[in-house]
């Protein structure tokens, strides 16, 4: 009796692709010491989900420098302050630095309520709700 290999298949299930290997060099199973082939592409280590973040959160908390670019916030400050003035007002340098400086520390701040926010609802994800109910409790919500 022939063996049909289809038949021994169970319906529906298609057979799995191989991927383009190279066949291993014969050798015994429990023989110890380092393969001579290279690996063919060294994969990118995979961090488990929350690890990068946790991993970036000590970064920059170890860190002094600002977090802003410092061309970006110049524009952005010069273009609020035409809309008060119509004259160009020039600005030093130390008190864009300084305006950066408490820019950053107040968003650091609100982040910081707003997260206290969201693990007080139990959850570890910071929602737009919570920085509107850090605002509100600051009393900072006309800004």
């Amino acid at each position: 009796m022939r063996h049909d290999s289809s038949a021994s298949r169970r319906k529906g299930k298609t057979p799995q692709r191989r991927s383009p290997l190279p066949a291993p060099a014969s050798r015994s199973p429990r023989r110890s010491g380092v393969s001579k082939q290279p690996s063919a592409s060294p994969r990118k280590r995979r961090f488990r989900p929350g690890t990068k973040a946790l991993m970036e959160i000590r970064k920059y908390q170890k860190s002094t420098d600002l977090l802003l670019r410092k061309g970006p916030f110049s524009r952005l400050v010069r273009e609020v302050c035409q809309s008060f003035s119509r004259e160009a007002l020039r600005w030093q340098v130390y008190a864009l630095l300084a305006l950066q400086e408490a820019a950053e520390a107040f968003l650091v701040m609100l982040f910081s309520d707003a997260n206290l926010c969201a693990i007080h609802a139990k959850r570890v994800t910071v929602f737009p709700r919570d920085i509107q109910l850090a605002r509100r409790i600051r009393g900072v919500d006309n800004l």
